[in-house]
């Protein structure tokens, strides 16, 4: 690229699979809510959509860029695909059932650009269809327990918390929802960007454990505030998001766990999984809990592609990685053992790193 080529502060990029309901209902707001000059631009990925996506947006909203790809490589596949041709010092990678709110932007680009350290944030995320609730993926930011299954402040396992105020101060997280993400470009490209491996799901979580192993945080901005509909690609608790997020799981736990450690957790969440497997038996639901067999199948059947990328991502590490927002304790325990349902339960202080 020419030096004299001006580089945006924000690209604003909207990922879109046969979305156009949501499109003509979602993206408008995104337009209404940003200045659209040369230093915010708004950008279209039509992920091979049949239904008429990009040619709507061209004739409607002309503001708005596009980049159209030809082949559908699922949530990870399209941005991995379009990034690198969207210039940006700044990217906002956004679902298309993403709702923004008046105010939404800012907050976030400035906390994004605080501090050299920084290299993502995420805002409060809500409910689109209860709107005093948190939304399941992402909530008041993510963390992680040491065996690797994640949660939020807002929500535990399945368990959503109401949204009064309690998680409206701006902290350091461990992962941030890839349902609207704010990130530096640079560190984006750097680190690797989301795994295509993936497809979908966790591969935001792998993404922020990369690049807490490369010393940097991720942040929390309560001002910044959205709605998310989720499930609209993949149905929570549907076969494909079972398959996908077991077996993403582990990929992302061998990929960037300590390594000393691994010989014992993984066998471990193994057989957590399969007790989850029994239980799915147990409820009348065959099809869910043999996604977990097959997501294990593919993960050791594929082991050796998994190490070598273990082997690229370590490379990328610091020698005293941010571990900040790993709970060492189980949540698979306080939540279904002791019965705790919110974050506040935990009584745990992640800066403490006690749980």
């Amino acid at each position: 690229m020419p030096e004299h080529t001006h580089i945006p502060r924000v690209a604003i990029v909207l990922l879109s699979y046969n979305s156009l309901p949501l499109v003509q209902k979602f993206l408008p707001l995104i337009l209404e809510t940003t200045p659209c000059d040369e230093n915010h631009v708004v950008w279209l990925v039509d992920n091979a959509s049949t239904d008429g996506t990009g040619e709507w947006v061209k004739a409607n909203l002309p503001e708005v860029k596009i980049y159209t790809i030809k082949t559908n490589h699922g949530f990870t596949g399209g941005y991995s695909e379009s990034l690198p041709h969207i210039p940006a010092k700044n990217y906002v990678l956004i679902s298309s059932d993403i709702e923004v709110t008046p105010g939404w932007l800012e907050p976030g680009l400035e906390l994004l650009e605080s501090n050299s350290n920084v290299a993502a944030v995420q805002p409060k995320i809500m409910s689109f269809d209860r709107r005093d609730e948190f939304e399941y993926a992402g909530a008041a930011g993510g963390f992680i327990d040491f065996l690797g299954f994640p949660f939020c402040r807002g929500r535990l396992v399945n368990s959503v918390e109401k949204d009064r105020g309690q998680y409206n101060d701006s902290i350091e997280i461990f992962w941030a929802s890839g349902a609207c993400l704010f990130i530096k470009a640079d560190l984006y490209h750097r680190s690797g960007g989301l795994d295509n491996d993936f497809f979908a799901h966790m591969e935001e979580i792998d993404l922020a454990w990369r690049l807490k192993n490369m010393g940097y945080k991720i942040m929390y901005q309560p001002k910044s505030k959205i709605f998310h509909m989720g499930g609209y690609v993949i149905q929570y608790g549907s076969p494909a998001k079972i398959f996908r997020n077991h077996r993403n799981n582990l990929i992302m736990l061998l990929k960037n766990g300590t390594g000393s450690k691994l010989w014992w957790k993984i066998p471990l969440r193994f057989g957590l999984d399969y007790i989850a497997f029994i239980k799915m038996l147990f409820d009348g639901n065959p099809k869910a809990s043999f996604a977990v067999v097959k997501a294990h199948w593919q993960f050791l059947t594929m082991l050796p592609k998994w190490l070598k990328k273990r082997e690229d991502v370590q490379e990328l590490a610091i020698k005293n990685p941010n571990r900040y927002g790993i709970c060492h304790k189980s949540l698979v325990f306080q939540f279904f053992a002791l019965g705790k349902k919110t974050f506040p339960e935990l009584k745990w202080d992640p800066a403490k790193q006690r749980c």
